[in-house]
């Protein structure tokens, strides 16, 4: 057997897009005032990422259950500070968890991991131009 040489190598890059409403976030500011809504999305955020890291630990014990648990949570959560493509994907985990599919939940399990930690870095950007 010949010696077999890699010439070119090509990376994959995951790249998701994020949507963010706005108006959501003005809302917040506008009825809670500046400090009551920073403080509100601060603590979204935390949540935010300490369960997307909770739904990757669910997902390798295969605790199904906790699972579509934590993502459920995920969506109220996100809508509340406006990141609907992050609401929208952990809806889909939450459809793939419910058809027993184990390939789709792990493939939008990690896209909803993508999209989370760009939503946060989104958000977090968005709020740190408002001050």
């Amino acid at each position: 057997m010949g010696e077999t040489v890699v010439e070119k190598i090509v990376t994959l890059v995951q790249s998701e897009s994020v949507r963010l409403d706005p108006e959501r976030l003005g809302g917040l500011y506008r009825q809670l005032g500046d400090a009551g809504a920073e403080d509100v999305v601060c603590r979204a955020i935390e949540e935010l990422a300490v369960r997307l890291s909770h739904c990757e630990r669910h997902w390798r014990q295969g605790d199904w259950r906790s699972l579509r648990k934590c993502a459920r949570s995920l969506i109220a959560i996100a809508e509340q500070i406006g990141m609907v493509a992050l609401a929208r994907v952990a809806r889909s985990v939450t459809d793939a968890v419910d058809n027993g599919d184990p390939v789709a939940t792990s493939a939008v399990l990690f896209r909803l991991i993508r999209v989370g930690e760009r939503s946060l870095t989104e958000v977090w950007d968005l709020q740190d131009m408002s001050i």
